[in-house]
């Protein structure tokens, strides 16, 4: 017994040793003949997006530096590792990568006043926390400093950005990327954090249903890593590079039996930078193995990426479509209502409009519009004329039903219906802000947006237009620390699929009420409304910021004053 108990021990002693026997490779060591870039320190405390913050900071650059030429940026959270500057030294010496600048920072410190206090320490804050903070603090604040102090040329390139981190930094570093891949599309995560401490988990779920973006990943992990309250990083990086794959991303792993610590990382640095590299210039690009089939993509055709199809603009809402497939939309603070006609041509179809908001087309052929302004709801014929259909009416969005239709009142936290003879009565009070809304295919439920919940509503239309079952229905994603998902416009296709306008994007919910797909925004400005427009009603059109986009997309679009269409029941 005394002799397998001795066994026993020996061997766990050995695996122990095992898990942390990982060792540098020549790639990571200075080699003699080849020449060494040099390593400023230095420090940044003028931060306006971490007040109050100090941090260390230390720049490679990289041997016969030429100022003549942008170089591509390197940035690493958590200072000096992986012995990244002796691997600098050597593959850019062969010429296996190319030549760059390394920035390694440390997280920020709010000094504390006195010696009888502790500093308040930033590292879980800036790194574990999703959102866009820390990568605006880098593309904003520190690469410029650095550009402007250390007098080097960095490329604002995306290609020529990589990110690297270790554990939090390593979540901070894909982070970054996710946010922001129009600035880092190269990753290196290290026991990556993608657990419970600071929504982190929430990755592998927002991955597999998000329009793919132009990142390349290099994950590694050890089986010997945490496992505590916040969860386990070996599964969350098992789960990790699952989602990547599933949703088609450029993405390699070295899984080893490490602890949680930066060994197996070093040892592997040389070989990530090669991969992570290699190819370059040449662009990374978004889902770059087509043969995935996500939900996103059974929507979105590869390489239709979103057009403009209008600017200069002051804010622009209310899309809505006519029979012909041509678009109308509003401009709020120019009192103007445009349109698209089927040759892409831009003109402005109505003026002095009453600040028209949301426009929808009724069965009479008449362009309907919330004129909150002048508190009247209006129509318009096919040449532009005016005419008031209701005065002293408080009005955001409109859709035709029955004989009538609905209308949104935020302000009033109210939904109305008004009949065909005009008569009018609130249906529905309670809902936080009622924004968007929009009937199912089929016209037998209406739904509708809650710009400050996190829900859409579905109600059912009953015969006389009053609306009955009311529920919190369509579970929608929120941004980041937001208390709101900032559901606002919203359409349906024929496959019965919810298309909300929100904070997060365009979000793609099936008719159970689940998120399927997140649609990208296309450019970083309030995504008010969308509609489906052009001949097939496959043009999918959002009015976002001072701007209108579109894109070719394989859905079809529903009008909702034609005949109503039954969809297939959707998958439980």
């Amino acid at each position: 017994m005394l002799k397998l108990i001795l066994t026993v021990l020996f061997l766990a002693a050995v695996a122990a040793r095992a898990a942390d026997d990982y060792q540098p490779g020549p790639d990571s060591k200075p080699q003699p003949d080849v020449p060494q870039g040099e390593v400023i320190k230095s420090v940044f405390e003028q931060s306006r997006i971490f007040p109050g913050t100090t941090r260390d900071y230390w720049v490679y650059k990289p041997h016969a530096y030429d100022a003549s030429r942008p170089l591509p940026v390197m940035v690493f959270q958590d200072g000096l590792q992986y012995s990244a500057t002796n691997v600098f030294n050597n593959l850019i010496h062969k010429r296996e990568i190319p030549p760059m600048v390394g920035v390694f920072v440390m997280h920020g410190r709010v000094k504390a006043l006195s010696t009888n206090a502790l500093d308040r320490f930033n590292r879980s804050y800036e790194y574990d926390g999703l959102g866009d903070s820390y990568a605006r603090f880098l593309i904003e604040e520190l690469l410029p400093h650095i550009s402007r102090e250390h007098k080097l040329n960095l490329s604002t390139n995306a290609d020529d950005r990589a990110i690297a981190g270790n554990s939090s930094g390593a979540i901070c570093a894909f982070t970054a990327a996710w946010e922001r891949p129009d600035a880092f599309r190269r990753v290196f995560s290290a026991i990556g954090t993608y657990v419970g401490l600071r929504g982190g988990n929430d990755y592998p779920t927002l991955i597999r249903k998000t329009e793919p973006k132009p990142i390349r990943v290099f994950l590694q992990d050890g089986s010997g890593d945490l496992n505590i309250y916040g969860g386990n990083w070996w599964v969350a990086n098992q789960d990790m590079l699952s989602a990547l794959a599933f949703a088609g991303y450029d993405v390699k792993h070295e899984w080893g039996d490490g602890a949680h610590n930066s060994k197996h990382a070093t040892a592997v640095f040389p070989d990530a930078l090669r991969w992570l590299w290699r190819d370059w210039p040449a662009p990374i690009k978004a889902n770059p193995l087509s043969k995935t089939n996500t939900p996103v993509l059974q929507i979105l055709i590869p390489g239709a990426d979103w057009q403009l199809v209008s600017e200069g603009h002051k804010f622009t809402e209310g899309p809505a479509v006519n029979e012909k497939g041509e678009l109308f939309f509003t401009d709020i603070p120019n009192n103007r209502i445009h349109k698209v006609g089927l040759d892409g041509k831009v003109t402005v179809f109505a003026e002095n409009t009453g600040g028209a908001n949301g426009l929808a087309f009724g069965k009479d052929g008449r362009l309907y519009a919330c004129a909150n302004g002048r508190k009247v709801l209006t129509r318009f014929d096919e040449s532009g004329v005016e005419e008031e259909v209701l005065q002293d009416v408080e009005s955001n969005d409109i859709v035709p039903a029955l004989d009538g239709g609905y209308w949104t009142d935020p302000g009033n936290k109210k939904v109305w219906f008004a009949n065909g003879d005009g008569e009018r009565r609130a249906v529905d009070t309670g809902i936080e802000r009622p924004n968007g809304l929009v009937l199912s295919p089929d016209q037998s439920l209406l739904y509708v947006a809650d710009t400050r919940g996190q829900f859409v509503y579905s109600f059912q239309i009953q015969p006389d237009g009053s609306l009955a079952h009311k529920q919190r229905y369509f579970h929608l994603h929120i941004v980041d620390g937001s208390t709101q998902s900032g559901a606002d416009g919203m359409k349906v296709d024929t496959q019965g699929l919810l298309y909300v306008t929100t904070e997060m994007g365009l979000q793609v919910c099936d008719q159970a009420g689940r998120v399927n797909a997140i649609i990208s925004k296309p450019q970083r400005a309030w995504l008010s409304n969308v509609a489906f427009g052009g001949p097939n009603l496959d043009d999918l059109y959002v009015t976002c910021g001072d701007k209108v986009f579109k894109r070719k997309t394989k859905a079809k679009g529903v009008l909702p004053f034609k005949d109503p269409i039954k969809p297939a029941a959707p998958r439980l």
